[in-house]
């Protein structure tokens, strides 16, 4: 399981955000979610997560295909914030989604425990990596070598997120991580 400190090892301090306990309190989530997000936090990851803004209120404000999600992240590409995409978790259940802008929303995680699991798996392999951390400009390109070496470390982190929640990778369509994975180079 992943630790707060886990976490800051290849994001940095001060780049892991903490729920706040009494906010997180009146969440309707399972209650080893809340601590989850209370004593772990959720981390700012290259390409997927600018920041952590976690909603204060008790009840769902994240207006999305799937109903009311309760808002953990919010991307800072857009000023409008129906324009803005973001992770959001649903009341009850624990999913996880990934919200587009707009408000569709893409399976991400069967729930908070592992939506953190692979948050860790997949920002310290892409931290550590030449070829998956973020590029110095839009000019950059890769040579076809470096190319196919970036397309093999996708595929390994691939198989690595499909071992820590397979529910993940059922399907492309509606779902995350294949088709982030897939259009990383694109």
């Amino acid at each position: 399981m992943v630790t707060y400190d886990r976490l800051t090892e290849w994001a940095g301090l001060g780049r892991v955000t903490r729920a706040d306990r009494d906010v997180a309190a009146g969440w309707r989530i399972p209650d080893s979610m809340k601590a989850l997000l209370v004593e772990v936090g959720i981390p700012v990851a290259p390409r997927l997560i600018e920041r952590v803004v976690m909603q204060s209120e008790a009840d769902p404000v994240l207006l999305t295909s799937r109903g009311l999600l309760y808002r953990l992240t919010e991307q800072a590409e857009a000023d409008e914030p129906a324009e803005r995409s973001s992770f959001g978790v649903e009341p009850e259940t624990g999913v996880v989604y990934f919200v587009m802008p707009g408000g569709e929303a893409l399976f991400a995680n069967s729930g908070v425990e592992v939506w953190l699991d692979v948050l860790h798996c997949y920002g310290s392999r892409v931290t550590a990596s030449e070829l998956l951390s973020e590029p110095d400009g839009p000019e950059e390109y890769l040579s076809e070598e470096e190319e196919e070496q970036a397309l093999a470390e996708l595929s390994g982190l691939a198989e690595e997120l499909r071992e820590i929640d397979p529910a993940a990778f059922e399907g492309y369509e509606g779902y995350l991580w294949p088709g982030l994975l897939d259009r990383w180079l694109y």
